[in-house]
């Protein structure tokens, strides 16, 4: 046997037992993740704390927060992947319900909503906020919404002319916006998730509220509920649908006849004609107005005063369907 066979022998035994070790180590690992992220999840349920109304939508209960009185309802719907929809807007909805009666709706599989197997189109998204808000008489109202609920608010407003009286928009995505023809790898995500490898992720990184007007037991419950609900199964199917979702709804738009408010962020580096896009939608209706705003893509984060402030401002000229 000649010498240079018996060395490569040697290095390939070498490598073997190298990625068996390897291989044993991250087996052991991913068992030990799977089984922390498990008892985890199964512990952390009784840590949630409920709040808001349940109603039924489609044999599941949606939640809903009602909060503050006034002579104008004013509807707010989340982002997508937005954890707890009524924490996460709670300093907006503290400004606004001074005058207004806000009402918060966690979509299904947001906050403390159920999950569902219905695909996350646009169609059955509108269908049952707007089976919600039924539920609970709500027939006349400003629609608010961050990022993705700006592209559902057009067929929304669309379907229910007569309900619907502004769209005020935090950041919303638009019709046409690039990069939204992305196929995410919702699969390879879900494992992750079920591997623990998303919490471990985030116990190392921490959440990004730091600075923010939350108090420790609401970072507690946003936290939990992210545990809950990112990367499940709804809201994957909710990532999935975000290509054709976008894609359906090129060339549409707001009703004409629509007030329209669009608080958006003045600097956008990913996006150079984020501003341009907004102003091009307000444009396309007889009464369209956008403000830029200093600030990343959770503007009610750390603008809800100016956010609240500029809406009474603008809507103090309109009638917004009333009488």
């Amino acid at each position: 046997m000649r010498p240079g066979k018996v060395i490569v022998r040697r290095s390939l035994r070498r490598a073997l037992l190298v990625a068996g070790a390897v291989g044993t180590v991250l087996a052991v690992g991913l068992a030990t993740t799977t089984v922390v992220n498990a008892v985890s999840t199964e512990t952390e349920k009784d840590r949630i704390v409920s709040y808001g109304r349940l109603v039924t939508v489609d044999d599941r209960s949606m939640n809903v927060v009602i909060t503050g009185e006034g002579d104008r309802d004013v509807v707010l719907l989340p982002g997508f992947g937005t954890a707890s929809p009524a924490l996460d807007f709670a300093p907006l909805v503290a400004e606004l319900a001074e005058d207004h009666r806000v009402i918060v709706v966690e979509p299904f599989g947001y906050g403390l909503s159920d999950g569902t197997d219905r695909p996350r189109t646009t169609d059955n998204i509108v269908d049952e906020v707007h089976a919600a808000l039924q539920s609970l008489d709500v027939d006349r109202y400003v629609l608010m919404g961050h990022s993705i609920a700006g592209l559902y608010a057009i067929e929304y407003a669309n379907r229910y002319p007569d309900e619907v009286t502004a769209f005020v928009g935090i950041d919303t995505s638009v019709p046409g916006q690039p990069n939204m023809d992305t196929i995410f790898p919702t699969g390879l995500l879900a494992a992750a998730k079920n591997l623990g490898l998303i919490r471990l992720v985030a116990s190392v990184t921490g959440d990004d509220l730091d600075g923010l007007d939350y108090d420790d037991a609401t970072r507690e419950q946003m936290s939990l509920l992210s545990s809950r609900n990112a990367l499940a199964p709804t809201y994957l199917d909710e990532m999935s649908h975000i290509r054709t979702n976008f894609a359906d709804a090129a060339g549409t738009g707001f009703p004409a006849r629509l007030p329209l408010l669009l608080f958006v962020v003045a600097d956008n580096a990913v996006n150079p004609d984020w501003i341009d896009l907004h102003e091009r939608q307000a444009s396309a209706v007889d009464d369209g107005t956008v403000v830029p705003l200093d600030g990343e893509h959770y503007l009610h984060h750390t603008r809800s005063a100016e956010i609240a402030d500029g809406f009474r401002l603008w809507e103090a000229d309109r009638p917004l369907g009333d009488g």
